[in-house]
C-alpha cells in the first residue's frame, strides 16, 4: 500500500453561536463551514457540528477521538465562546449557564487540556486552532460570584504549551480578546487561516506567519494571533506542490496522490457534477487515493447535508433571495464583471479552500468550483452568479493580495490593449463590436472572435454578449 493510500486524516470542525442565557455570535457556524469545506477539499474526514450543547459537543467529540485514533494528521477546530479560570482553558457549549467557577470546572464547560488529551493524543500529527477569544460575557459573573475566594478569569484564553507533535494556534495572544468580524463574514483569523494553511505546498508553520501578518494587517494591528508548536518535520495539508520526497522524510508530512490517469480524468468527467451521491462513491470505490478524492468527498457532504439552515439564519442582512434566485449567465452578465473582477473571484474562492486557477475565464472547471460553494453556503446550485451571491462572495474573504501576472503588463502593452479593446457604442438600435457596426439580432465575427448581438434589459439596449458592456 502506498503512502497516499495510508494516511489518515481527520477533522474535528464546530461553531458555536446560538447561546442561549448570552447574545448570540453571528459569525462562528459560518466560520466553521466554511473550514469544514476547506478541510475536506484536501482530503480530510471531518466531524463537524453547528450550535452544540455539553452533551452533543460530548458526543461528537468522543466519535472524532474514535476516528482519530492512529490518524496521521489530526485537526481540530473550534469558533465559539472560550473562557480561562485560573489559568486552565475551557470551551463553552451554547447551553452553559456560568454563574460560578464550580459551574466550569464540574461539567457545564469543555476543558481544553482534556479534550485534547482524550482526542487527539495518538494521532502522530495534531493541529489545534482556537478561534475562541472573543469578549466573554460569562467572566463577570464568576468574578462577582467568587466573594469568599481569589478566582482569576480571563475573558479570553490563557497560554498552553503543545506537546510533541503539536501546533496550537489562538485568533489572538493570551489574555487578549479577538474581533468576531462582520456579521455574515468570516472572523479575522479564520478567513486568514482559510487564505493560507490549505494552499498547495504550503507548510503549517510557514502559512502560520502569513496568517498573524494578515490578521494583524487587517485588524489595524489590534490583534495578533499567538501560538505554541512542538511539531517535527515539515507538515502540509495540501501536499500539491509541496517539496519532492517530503511525505516520506517524515511520518508528519502528508503525500500527494498519484497523477490522474486519464482513465480516471474521464470517469471523474463523468460524476462531477452529479447529484447522486452513489455515482460519486462510485468513483471512490474504483479510485480510493484517486487525485479528485477529497472534492468527491466534499461534493458527497453536500448533498447528504443540503443547505445550510444555519449559514442562512446567522447572514443577518442578507437578502431572502440569495437562497431562492438561481444563477444564469443572464444573472452574471446583470453583475458587470470584468476580467480583473473574474480573478479575484477565483483567488476568493481558492482563499476558502475551493481551488481553481485565478485565470479571469469562468471556465468548466470555475463553474464546478462555483457549484460547489453554492452547495456549501446552501445557494442554488448552477455555477453562475447572482448579484447577491457576488456580494455574499465578496464579503466572506478579502482576495490575494499578490497581482497575478496578468495584472502586471508592461506599460508598453498599453497602446496594443486599446487598439484591441472592443468598443461598443449605442447609436439608436446599432451597436459598434471593434471595427464592425452590427444591428440588434444580428451576429458576426470580429478579428476572428465570435460576437454575437443580443437584446439585454429594456433600458440597456443591445449589447455584445462577447464582451458583455455596454457603453
Amino acid at each position: 500500500m502506498t503512502a497516499a493510500l495510508a494516511d489518515k486524516r481527520v477533522a474535528f470542525v464546530v461553531g458555536n453561536s446560538a447561546y442561549k442565557t448570552v447574545p448570540m455570535l453571528p459569525n462562528p457556524t459560518i466560520d466553521a463551514k466554511a473550514m469544514a469545506v476547506a478541510l475536506r477539499n484536501v482530503g480530510f474526514e471531518v466531524v463537524e457540528g453547528s450550535n452544540l450543547t455539553r452533551d452533543t459537543m460530548t458526543a461528537k467529540l468522543i466519535e472524532f477521538g474514535q476516528k482519530s485514533q492512529g490518524a496521521d494528521t489530526a485537526v481540530l477546530y473550534y469558533a465559539g465562546h472560550g473562557i480561562a479560570v485560573n489559568g486552565t482553558n475551557y470551551l463553552l457549549p451554547i447551553d452553559a449557564d456560568l454563574k460560578s467557577e464550580m459551574d466550569v470546572k464540574l461539567g457545564a464547560a469543555i476543558n481544553v487540556d482534556t479534550m485534547l488529551e482524550q482526542t487527539m493524543g495518538d494521532a502522530k500529527v495534531k493541529l489545534v486552532f482556537l478561534d475562541a477569544c472573543r469578549d466573554n460575557p460569562f467572566a463577570n459573573k464568576i468574578r462577582a460570584a467568587a466573594k469568599t475566594r481569589s478566582v482569576n478569569v480571563a475573558s479570553g484564553l490563557a497560554e498552553m504549551k503543545s506537546a510533541e507533535g503539536t501546533l496550537i494556534a489562538f485568533a489572538t495572544g493570551p489574555g487578549q480578546t479577538a474581533l468576531d468580524g462582520q456579521s455574515g463574514t468570516n472572523s479575522p483569523f479564520t478567513r486568514a487561516l482559510l487564505a493560507h494553511i490549505t494552499q498547495p505546498g504550503a507548510e503549517i508553520q510557514q502559512a502560520m506567519t502569513k496568517v498573524r501578518a494578515q490578521v494583524h494587517e487587517e485588524t489595524n494591528k489590534e490583534q495578533l494571533p499567538w501560538g505554541h508548536t512542538n511539531l517535527i518535520g515539515a507538515v502540509y495539508l495540501n501536499t500539491a506542490g509541496a517539496p519532492a520526497g517530503s511525505g516520506a522524510a517524515s511520518a508528519q508530512t502528508a503525500v500527494a496522490p498519484a497523477a490522474a490517469t486519464e482513465a480516471e480524468l474521464e470517469f471523474w468527467r463523468s460524476v462531477r457534477d452529479s447529484n447522486k451521491a452513489e455515482e460519486l462513491n462510485a468513483y471512490l470505490t474504483n479510485y480510493p487515493g484517486g487525485q479528485f478524492r477529497s472534492l468527491a468527498l466534499a461534493r458527497i457532504a453536500s448533498l447528504q447535508n443540503g443547505a445550510s439552515t444555519q449559514t442562512r439564519a446567522l447572514t443577518t442582512g442578507a437578502d431572502p433571495a440569495i437562497y431562492t434566485e438561481t444563477g444564469s449567465q443572464l444573472t452574471e452578465d446583470q453583475i458587470g464583471l470584468t476580467k480583473k473582477q473574474r480573478r479575484d473571484v477565483q483567488r476568493r474562492l481558492t482563499g476558502l479552500g475551493f481551488d481553481n486557477k485565478a485565470t479571469g475565464a469562468f471556465n468548466e472547471s470555475t463553474r464546478g468550483v462555483i457549484k460547489r460553494w453554492q452547495a456549501a453556503r446552501g445557494y442554488p446550485e448552477s455555477g453562475f452568479l447572482t448579484k447577491h451571491q457576488y456580494s455574499a462572495l465578496v464579503g466572506e474573504i478579502g482576495p490575494e493580495r499578490t497581482a497575478s501576472a496578468d495584472d502586471e503588463r508592461p506599460a508598453a502593452a498599453a497602446p496594443r490593449r486599446a487598439s484591441a479593446r472592443a468598443a461598443l457604442v449605442v447609436a439608436g438600435r446599432a451597436i459598434r463590436c471593434r471595427s464592425f457596426s452590427l444591428s440588434a439580432g444580428q451576429s458576426s465575427a470580429a478579428e476572428g472572435a465570435e460576437s454575437q448581438v443580443v437584446k439585454g434589459p429594456a433600458s440597456a439596449g443591445p449589447f455584445c454578449c462577447t464582451h458583455r458592456s455596454v457603453r
